[in-house]
């Protein structure tokens, strides 16, 4: 792969990802804040091989030194002897050296381009769910504003789980909550609700889990999204991943929803 190559790719990638960067696709893959820093850098990465393609395709300069007269031969073969024994290289071989070839491999990438281009990969859900711990632990701090307003109070799963565990449920009173997640199966096979979470990205998502009990949803497939309407309750069980506390909300009532455009917390 060659310096032209090269830019070809750079574009190529860049492309991809401010295509990703100006649809919603890119929320599957970092938080929502984190646009105008893609857009910025997928523009750089295209300013960046085209400057290099222009670099490669211009043309040559035979006279690169001005204070030789062009109508002398003999000034042209001065310069051109003096830089051979100068450096050991013709201009030839100057112009063989300056387009030398990378392995074969660095083709490879460009797959990543390929993948955000042709294919739209899921978010994070009911597999990654399973492979990690619940994200809730004790020694983290949480705050307790009251619920919005309305009946019945629409809310994180994130937020629920925290104030049934560590607020024993006092913010959250008699009140109605809604909230919005994916399936999963629980610690005992049962279905559980779950929303990832993300820090920064994909690759530190983690998932917050709670357990339904009352009118829960049966039958749904992994990676359905529901809504749910329910009330707290003091129920818990434990997380078999990392052992810490995964807690329960007494469901009302539910209906199966779309995936949200941003499908993170």
């Amino acid at each position: 792969m060659n310096r032209m190559a090269q830019a070809c790719v750079m574009i190529f990638f860049g492309a991809a990802v401010l295509r990703a960067s100006v649809t919603d696709l890119y929320l599957r893959y970092v938080k929502e804040g984190l646009r105008p820093f893609l857009i910025a850098a997928s523009l750089l990465l295209i300013a960046a091989a085209v400057m290099t393609l222009w670099y490669e395709l211009r043309p040559y300069a035979d006279t690169p030194d001005d204070r030789n007269d062009p109508e002398d031969p003999a000034s042209g073969k001065r310069q051109q002897s003096a830089e051979q024994n100068a450096s050991g290289s013709t201009a030839e071989d100057l112009r063989d050296e300056h387009t030398h070839h990378e392995p074969r491999v660095a083709w490879l990438l460009i797959l990543p381009a390929v993948g955000l281009l042709l294919l739209s990969p899921p978010a994070l859900g009911s597999y990654a769910a399973g492979q990690a711990g619940t994200a809730l632990t004790a020694d983290q701090d949480y705050d307790y504003p009251p619920l919005p307003a309305g009946d019945p109070a629409t809310t994180t799963v994130f937020d629920y789980a925290s104030r049934a565990l560590f607020d024993k449920g006092e913010s959250i009173g008699n009140r109605r909550v809604q909230l919005t997640g994916f399936i999963t199966p629980g610690p005992d096979g049962q279905p559980i609700l779950a929303r990832m979470i993300l820090s920064c990205c994909a690759a530190d998502g983690r998932p917050v889990k709670l357990g339904m009990a009352g009118s829960a949803p049966t039958g749904l497939a992994n990676d359905t999204w529901i809504q749910v309407t329910g009330r707290y309750t003091d129920r818990i069980t434990h997380d078999p991943i990392n052992d810490e506390e995964i807690p329960y909300i007494d469901v009302e009532s539910w209906r199966q929803v779309t995936a949200p455009k941003d499908p993170y917390e």
